[in-house]
């Protein structure tokens, strides 16, 4: 291993050895509660974005897309970074619940700081901000936009710290109440005539409700450990706001990378040109969620425990998995653009297509990003991460700005897919210099994909790429993922092995039991 030993500890607390008992599960039932967490928000707000695309029309839609733009990029300075340093500082310390409590303790006084702040400045710039866009109808739904993330904020920082511990099926729980709220409240208030405004505001009273629910669970959670809010650090702010400070430069620059093309879109060519790149953007979301998966179980057993050193073979794994796992995801998203679209968001976006056809790079390789991103953050390198960010956003303005002239919201795609490339290069280094991954084997895996993923997509191909019925869609999916499959095992990358594996896997994340 090169690149990294043991960080210095914080003064007067470093990382205790582990407890008796590590209420940690394993990884495989983590990454499944992972996977379980994205798939029930993909549900929800997959519902959710068609009944508000559907209702509200492009126009309206594109006024909620600028507005939840605009939050997402409020919502990491409102976090601050407090959440994931929180998360690396807990995993540190798996298995001490007061030691765990008084970290959470201190992260939960500095994220109510922060978060308070930064969304009274929204509510305050809500008008400039409108006017800037030339739109009065964004004034109220930025409004509302502030409270939604004081509450996702602070919802955050318990997500994180389940992660942390090892214990996702209660980050489960969580995100399934709040989902269930934001979706009901939603559509309740559209049917009510609230329009965008009903809609951003459902949003703000699910992520409220969450917040809520986070801090019984966590309190349940770390008992006899206990949380205390206040002015005077038990643990330490400074070591928190220290790692937080990088991290908050490196993920609001992630975070005006996902959002830098829709507000370009937006001033550029106008809020309908928005909402017709940012509807196929809602539906390549699902395309990261087996990486946030992978991550929720691998990521936070990089953490430099005393008495766990980091599993780079899980990370060595989890990423041969999901170069499988891409490969096949790509596929329909180039072949069935135009049914999916047609499908999903109805002929009033068949603009949309295009600009979906040439996110396929971005699905590829962005899909695989999460699980480098998030390893480096528990690994104690956040600010390895620093130049790769600031650099991936001035890559992806400077391409916008240059391709949205000249060939529309496609060129934002285009830019996009780009500078995801740049971006998880970098991460994958990073990860090569401290734990020695294997490329060759990456590579071989690669390649072996590739030549599955073009008998895939000719089978997809020979069923149509106009309009399809759900019939002919399932049926055409099924037969080409049995093409995908009967290639990789040919090539030999799929084995009898790897299904004995695959089982065992299955059979763990069934169970509880810890893993390191």
């Amino acid at each position: 291993m090169s690149g990294g030993g043991p960080h210095p500890a914080a003064p007067g607390s470093g990382p205790p050895p582990a407890g008796p008992e590590d209420p940690a599960d394993s990884i495989e039932r983590n990454a499944a509660f992972g996977l379980a967490v994205k798939l029930a928000g993909a549900l929800f707000t997959g519902a959710l974005t068609i009944f508000l695309v559907r209702e509200l029309e492009p126009d309206g839609y594109g006024v909620f897309a600028l507005a939840t733009s605009i939050g997402s990029l409020v919502v990491l300075f409102s976090d601050f970074g407090i959440s994931q340093s929180a998360a690396r500082y807990i995993a540190e310390r798996r298995g001490r619940h007061q030691e765990v409590g008084n970290v959470l303790g201190d992260a939960l006084s500095l994220k109510l700081a922060a978060s308070l702040l930064v969304s009274a400045l929204l509510a305050l710039l809500a008008v400039p901000i409108a006017d800037a866009y030339d739109n009065p109808d964004l004034v109220w739904p930025l409004r509302l936009v502030s409270l939604a993330v004081l509450a996702q904020s602070v919802m955050a920082l318990f997500a994180g710290s389940f992660n942390a511990l090892g214990r996702n099926s209660l980050h489960f729980r969580l995100a399934l109440s709040e989902s269930a709220v934001e979706v009901g409240a939603s559509v309740a208030l559209v049917l009510l005539g609230a329009g965008v405004t009903g809609a951003v505001g459902g949003r703000a009273i699910g992520y409220a409700f969450g917040a809520l629910l986070g801090v019984v669970l966590v309190a349940r959670l770390i008992r006899p450990g206990r949380m205390h809010v206040g002015l005077r650090a038990r643990w330490g702010y400074r070591p928190i706001a220290a790692y937080a400070g990088a991290l908050l430069i490196v993920e609001g620059a992630f975070a005006l990378y996902t959002e830098i093309d829709t507000l370009m879109i937006g001033a550029i060519l106008g809020t309908t040109a928005a909402g017709l790149f940012a509807a196929p953007l809602q539906l390549l979301i699902f395309t990261q969620y087996p990486a946030l998966a992978l991550a929720a179980g691998i990521a936070p057993r990089l953490a430099r425990h005393p008495d766990h050193p980091p599993n780079a073979d899980a990370l060595q794994g989890g990423l041969r998995l999901l170069i499988l796992i891409q490969f096949a995801l790509v596929v329909p998203i180039v072949v069935w653009a135009e049914p999916l679209v047609d499908l999903v968001f109805g002929a009033d976006y068949g603009a949309s297509v295009e600009p979906l056809r040439f996110l396929a790079p971005y699905v590829l390789i962005g899909g695989i990003t999460p699980l480098l991103a998030l390893s480096v953050n528990y690994l104690g390198e956040a600010r390895r991460r620093i130049p790769l960010a600031i650099a991936t956003v001035l890559i992806n303005a400077a391409l916008d700005l240059w391709l949205i002239n000249e060939l529309g919201i496609k060129g934002a795609s285009i830019a996009t897919s780009i500078a995801v490339a740049f971006y998880a290069f970098g991460h994958l280094m990073i990860c090569v210099r401290v734990l020695d991954l294997r490329l060759a084997p990456l590579a071989l895996s690669s390649t072996r994909s590739a030549l599955a993923a073009t008998a895939m997509g000719a089978v997809l191909f020979a069923f149509g790429t106009g309009t399809l019925s759900v019939l002919e869609m399932i049926a055409g999916g099924l037969l080409a993922l049995t093409a995908y499959a009967l290639v990789l095992v040919t090539t030999r990358e799929l084995t009898g092995e790897d299904a004995r594996q695959l089982r065992e896997r299955a059979a763990a994340a069934l169970g509880r039991g810890s893993g390191t």
